[in-house]
């Protein structure tokens, strides 16, 4: 069973509909007995940082995900949330990745950065192969956000709007995208399956 991360957040719905398109068995919870049972825990999410991190740290999830031993899949602000700091509120997150989450400045770009980009990983970093598994640099994915994180010793990918962001991350059992998979197509498909897959 895959768990999803119930916190001050939206876009869950989508990522639930996804898994049930693969026929995988999931549950949205932020009960810390069943996100430490489960297989695998997916951190999805679309909100404001510092709202969501206060959701986290009253019900001590904070310390719940960062001790998780098993394969972690952080979506868009989830992948925020699990970087060390963001702008977004001046909110420390769960410091999983050493790296900081900035806001897009731009007069001539459009911000939110939004809709279908590439995903380039060139970098690379251990084991990110295994999430990237059939998946073709360069791809398109879908992306909807206005801030960033910054790219680290822990980017396995990145994308470049208006200047190289980290599209995906990875250190140990933890990963994370900055695009959507579930509104990534054949890509995103693919993706999840790499995630679903893993040991």
């Amino acid at each position: 069973m895959i768990a999803i991360v119930k916190y001050n957040a939206g876009n869950i719905g989508s990522v639930t509909n996804a898994l049930n398109r693969l026929g995988i068995e999931n549950k949205v919870t932020d009960d810390p007995a069943e996100l430490k049972a489960a297989h695998k825990v997916i951190f999805p999410g679309v909100g404001e940082a510092g709202t969501a991190m206060k959701y986290l740290r009253e019900r001590e999830l904070d310390q719940v995900l960062i001790n998780l031993k098993k394969p972690f899949l952080g979506i868009c602000l989830g992948m925020q949330l699990m970087c060390n700091h963001s702008e977004e509120g001046d909110t420390k997150c769960l410091g999983i990745f050493d790296t900081d989450v900035k806001l897009f400045q731009s007069k001539d770009f459009k911000v939110p950065h939004m809709g279908w980009n590439s995903l380039s990983y060139e970098l690379g970093v251990q084991n990110s192969e295994s999430l990237l598994t059939n998946i073709e640099r360069n791809s398109d994915v879908y992306y909807v956000h206005s801030y960033y994180a910054e790219v680290c010793d822990d980017t396995a990918a990145v994308c470049d709007y208006l200047l190289p962001f980290s599209s995906v991350l990875q250190k140990n059992n933890f990963y994370a995208t900055q695009f959507h998979p579930e509104k990534s197509a054949g890509v995103g498909e693919q993706l999840l399956k790499n995630f679903i897959g893993l040991p």
